[in-house]
């Protein structure tokens, strides 16, 4: 696993507190980031300051590799949802990690394959006008990998960020598609039918 790789090599290692700005808007790529523990979030944020998710990263996953690969400057903001440790691989030392490594490189094409279909599914969602059913499709994506019965780890202010929409408008909207069957809420967490 190329996780491996990355323990033998001395690559550098960086902690990002939470809050912390990784990279930004406009900035030119240097690195591939790699999570070695907390988590990350993806985001543009509009004049209001308010922020539009457009993706979270964990521990053993990796950000950074569409701007690096093109040379191109990032559009969006990754910030820190929790102190992190962050592994960065120059733009080389990528290059050679997916020559080297098959798993790596179909792991790579998997990642970003998830990534672009999320990105059209929820550009197709915010052309919806309906609150429900944007939610609703942006709920069962998130749970699409989890097991019967577990809980969705992810807090109403998010689920608004990922979907561009109010805070206010996620939680009555979540009551509606509780009360309705279509989700289930145990102590109100969202759980997998």
């Amino acid at each position: 696993m190329y996780s491996q790789y990355l323990a033998e090599h001395d690559f550098k290692i960086t902690v990002y507190k939470k809050g912390d700005v990784i990279y930004e808007p406009g900035q030119l790529p240097r690195y591939v980031y790699f999570i070695k523990s907390g988590e990350v979030r993806m985001a543009t944020v509009n004049h209001d300051g308010r922020e539009f998710i457009q993706g979270i990263f964990k521990s053993r996953q990796h950000f950074g590799e569409p701007a690096l690969l093109l040379d191109r400057p990032y559009l969006a903001f990754t910030i820190a949802s929790k102190d992190s440790e962050v592994i960065q691989l120059d733009k080389a030392a990528f290059l050679k990690m997916i020559e080297e490594h098959r798993s790596f490189s179909m792991d790579l094409i998997m990642t970003m394959s998830r990534r672009l279909f999320y990105k059209s599914m929820m550009l197709e969602e915010l052309a919806n006008e309906q609150a429900e059913h944007r939610l609703h499709t942006l709920i069962n994506y998130l749970c699409q990998d989890m097991e019967k019965g577990a809980l969705l780890n992810v807090t109403r202010q998010t689920l608004a960020d990922m979907s561009g929409l109010r805070v206010e408008t996620v939680i009555r909207t979540i009551r509606k598609l509780a009360a309705s069957g279509e989700l289930k809420l145990i102590r109100g967490k969202i759980v997998k039918l």
